[in-house]
């Protein structure tokens, strides 16, 4: 009956398909045939309720695939590894039907996986505390390294495998055969396989796929891994580079997920430690050999002497081949836990390409039983068993006897070798820390399945048995194995991220030795999570100095750097700092200005306080003039001295002695205030400097006023009819000069009243040195003050110029002429260079202004009355002074 209810649906299924399309290829020509497409419609919805009727039936597609390896249990476990590492390519026309992929390539590696994997169920079925009651059993299959069949496989354990003969009525949606699949190894197949299971939630523990993509939990919700994430792997390797100083490096990656994402992650947080890549270049093993020619012409063609792999132990052995064929042994490596402690690829770098790599792989591990377990291996099956057969000929070279042929020269198996005496990749168990992950994975199912079984002594085997309830108890899993490792997984199905630093340091017998020489943990510090031993490394062409691998060297302190045009970030020249800037630390990239009263040293690495520079009394300049300041006050004093002794004569006391005490007193005070003038410039001395000097001097030009008025009043007295004198008496001389100097006293006042001068450091003038005067705080102020002494300068100059010719013996009217003409002159040419001079020379020219107009008139006005006195004293008498004598023209 279902036979022939099976022909009918089958019938039905065809005809609706056939009036489906007619159908729809009516309805876009023809709009009026509602009849039959109504018919049509009714077909469809009469075959779908009719298939609703019975539950849906399968049927297997393709060739079945048996597994390597089996063993039955009351739980199946899957198992996912490449015993062959390539396959053998043919041509498929399609049409006919293609034929199973023929594996080649024999990997020792992959059946060490897998005796991995069995040596845990062993373990676990033999003990009482876990599962007890319980047996495991396990279907292992051979992925070869290809993606479909990696996918394939995948399906096969979640399916089933049987054999069908015709039509399956079996329903679709059953149980799935395994709970886990451990495996696969590299992450792209990983990938496929995570990306198939996924919607599915059947469990996939893989102990050796790294990429970070597969941490994504919404495309690979059912993935774990007892393998860190290649995330933490590539920053730990930029990490390494930079730790070393290499800012130029080549890249090579593997052309799959593993390299490709791997790269990306290591490109990107390189770029944020400053380091640059002069070339990445990718491949892959199946290409062809001019790929692989080419990227070794890349590689003698640069000039970065890092090269940063990124390769999995399969493209690493293809790369070494065609390497070894160029003397590429100056290169440093830097390699991913891919091939970094691979001892097969050791054994093939027999030009010792790569001595003194280093690299990160996963810490060491050690599984007690496991080694005795691997190296006391057995026939599985005798000789029915061809993955043995194939592993065990190639393993003791030789062969069983119904594979043996008449041209066969190799001895023949028996089954019994022992494997302990045998030296090759598949007794050298140096990926131990990758066996126990496989351990740890096998173990990570079983206390997940012993929390749902409700385990004590007994499990209740009744319980049934979901893909999705085991993987989320297998998420929330925390375990100790036996030798103390914690197991546990975080919300990314990713364990706890830790490396091992290792460096390749080769031995004299030529063997080469995997040596630790730090950690990188990112469970740590930032600062603490990369740890280097105090141990001595070895490095390229076995050297002991750290290999140099820069674009440009760095820049030292006092320059900066400059990108060259074009080139990477890596690539600069090292220009020199201005003057005025400094870096004090190696590749700067910026000039820091120094504050404005530092200055930056020869070297331009470090800021110095500028010289502060001012008129001080220690310099030679200073000194003289002070030394003429005290000297003109002692000259000056010694005049008055001279002319109180001599007070009564005649010569004194002609033109008003007390005008020329006065005279006297206020050049002394002139002489005086060019010292205020003279030091480090205060807020005091400020003040006092310039409103002294404009008050000094307008009294003395009023002194010398006064007596020029009394000079040219005498002569106007004498005149018929004038009575000038008595309106130029001695209180009215007083009274002049009070009333000049209280006019510039205000002017003083008003000055510093409303902007006073002030101490001033001028960073302008000298670019290396602070220049300390006086700002003048209001110039008007300033200028005041000089040109009211001009004016009176002027006055007196007129009055006396016109007094110049009087009759008298001596008339004190000619040497102020001459004084007034030297004062003016010194006053004229002291603008223009008081203006022009920087820093502390306008003080000294000021200075010298003051002293020089001072002398002019201390010299012109009272030395020839000196002179008389003490030389000529027969002329000081009141007859020689008014005697008459013919004008004199000059």
């Amino acid at each position: 009956m279902h036979k022939y209810q099976f022909k009918i649906q089958m019938y039905l299924k065809a005809h609706v398909m056939q009036s489906s399309v007619l159908f729809l290829t009516n309805s876009m020509t023809s709009m009026h045939s509602w009849p039959q497409q109504g018919w049509a419609i009714l077909q469809v919805l009469l075959v779908v309720s009719f298939s609703q009727a019975d539950e849906q039936v399968c049927r297997q597609m393709g060739d079945p695939e048996n597994p390597q390896l089996s063993q039955d249990g009351n739980i199946i476990l899957g198992g996912i590894f490449s015993f062959h590492s390539s396959w053998k390519d043919r041509m498929d026309t399609y049409l006919h039907k293609p034929l199973p992929l023929q594996c080649t390539s024999l990997s020792f590696r992959g059946f060490q996986f897998a005796q991995a994997m069995l040596f845990a169920i062993e373990e676990i079925n033999n003990s009482t505390d876990l599962l007890p009651g319980v047996s495991l059993g396990y279907k292992i299959y051979d992925a070869c390294g290809s993606m479909a069949r990696s996918v394939k496989v995948a399906l096969t354990l979640t399916n089933g495998n049987e054999i069908v003969a015709g039509q399956s009525e079996r329903p679709c949606t059953r149980p799935s055969q395994v709970q886990a699949i451990i495996g696969e190894t590299s992450s792209s197949p990983c990938m496929a396989i995570a990306t198939v299971l996924g919607p599915f939630y059947i469990p996939m523990i893989s102990h050796f796929a790294t990429c970070a993509c597969l941490s994504d939990k919404t495309k690979y919700p059912s993935f774990l891994r007892t393998i860190p994430s290649d995330y933490y792997q590539s920053r730990a390797l930029a990490h390494l580079v930079k730790y070393f100083g290499w800012t130029w490096v080549g890249a090579i990656r593997t052309n799959d997920d593993y390299g490709n994402n791997g790269m990306a992650t290591f490109t990107e947080t390189a770029q944020q430690l400053g380091i640059c890549l002069e070339y990445s270049v990718s491949f892959f093993r199946t290409d062809p050999a001019d790929k692989i020619q080419k990227i070794i012409d890349i590689i003698k063609a640069s000039t970065s002497k890092v090269i940063v792999a990124f390769l999995s132990h399969m493209d690493m052995d293809v790369l070494m081949y065609g390497m070894s064929q160029h003397n590429l042994t100056e290169y440093q490596w830097v390699g991913s836990e891919g091939w970094i402690v691979d001892s097969e690829i050791a054994a093939l770098d027999i030009h010792h390409i790569l001595n003194g790599a280093i690299g990160l792989s996963i810490p060491k591990a050690h599984v007690s039983g496991l080694r005795e377990f691997m190296l006391n291996l057995k026939p599985l099956n005798s000789s029915n068993n061809e993955l043995f057969i194939e592993f065990w000929e190639a393993l003791f070279n030789c062969r069983f006897r119904q594979s043996i042929s008449s041209s066969d020269i190799q001895r023949e198996c028996t089954g019994d070798e022992d494997v302990t005496g045998v030296q090759n990749s598949y007794t050298d168990l140096s990926l131990m820390p990758i066996f126990n992950n496989v351990y740890k994975g096998v173990y990570a199912v079983a206390h997940a399945l012993h929390n749902i079984l409700s385990c004590n002594k007994t499990c209740n085997k009744t319980v049934p048995l979901d893909p999705f309830t085991i993987l989320q108890h297998i998420k929330n899993i925390y375990f100790k194995t036996k030798e103390g490792e914690e197991v546990y997984f975080n919300e990314n199905g990713d364990p706890a991220a830790k490396y091992e630093i290792i460096n390749w340091q080769p031995r004299e017998n030529g063997i080469v030795e995997f040596v630790t020489v730090g950690l990188y943990d990112i469970s740590l510090a930032a600062e603490k999570q990369l740890y280097l031993q105090n141990k001595s490394l070895i490095w390229a062409r076995n050297s002991k100095q750290v290999p140099v691998s820069v674009c440009s060297e760095k820049c030292p302190p006092g320059t900066r750097k400059v990108l060259q045009k074009g080139r990477p970030v890596c690539c600069y020249d090292c220009i020199r700092c201005a003057e005025g800037e400094i870096s004090n630390i190696t590749d700067s990239v910026t000039c820091v200005r120094c504050l404005p009263e530092y200055w930056s040293n020869e070297r331009r690495d470090a800021c110095i306080k500028k010289e502060a520079v001012f008129l001080s009394y220690e310099e030679i300049m200073g000194a003289l003039l002070t030394a003429a300041s005290v000297f003109g006050t002692c000259t000056t004093a010694g005049v008055v001295l001279i002319f109180f002794k001599h007070r009564k004569t005649p010569i004194v006391r002609a033109n008003n002695s007390e005008l020329s005490f006065l005279l006297l007193f206020s050049l002394t005070l002139c002489f005086l205030c060019s010292l205020t003038f003279i030091g480090q410039p205060s807020e005091w001395s400020c003040m006092l400097r310039h409103t002294a000097f404009g008050i000094t001097f307008v009294l003395c030009i009023s002194c010398v006023l006064g007596k020029t008025i009394v000079v040219l009043m005498a002569f106007r007295a004498k005149l018929p009819g004038s009575n000038m004198m008595k309106w130029f008496g001695q209180t009215q001389q007083r009274l002049c000069v009070l009333v000049f100097t209280l006019v510039q006293v205000i002017i003083c006042i008003v000055w510093l009243t409303i902007c006073p001068p002030f101490p001033f450091k001028n960073f302008k003038e000298f670019k290396d040195k602070i220049i300390l005067e006086c700002a003048l705080g209001s110039a008007v102020g300033y200028w005041a003050v000089l040109g009211y002494i001009g004016l009176l300068s002027v006055l007196c100059f007129i009055f006396a110029f016109l007094a110049r010719k009087l009759p008298d013996n001596f008339n004190e009217a000619k040497f102020i002429t001459f004084s007034m003409l030297i004062f003016c002159a010194v006053w004229i040419t002291f603008i223009p260079a008081y203006v022009s001079s920087p820093g502390k020379f306008s003080v000294a020219v000021e200075v010298f202004a003051i002293l020089a107009s001072s002398f002019g008139l201390l010299i012109c006005i009272f030395m020839p009355k000196c002179y008389i006195i003490l030389l000529k004293p027969e002329k000081n008498t009141k007859k020689n002074m008014m005697g008459k004598k013919a004008p004199h023209l000059f």
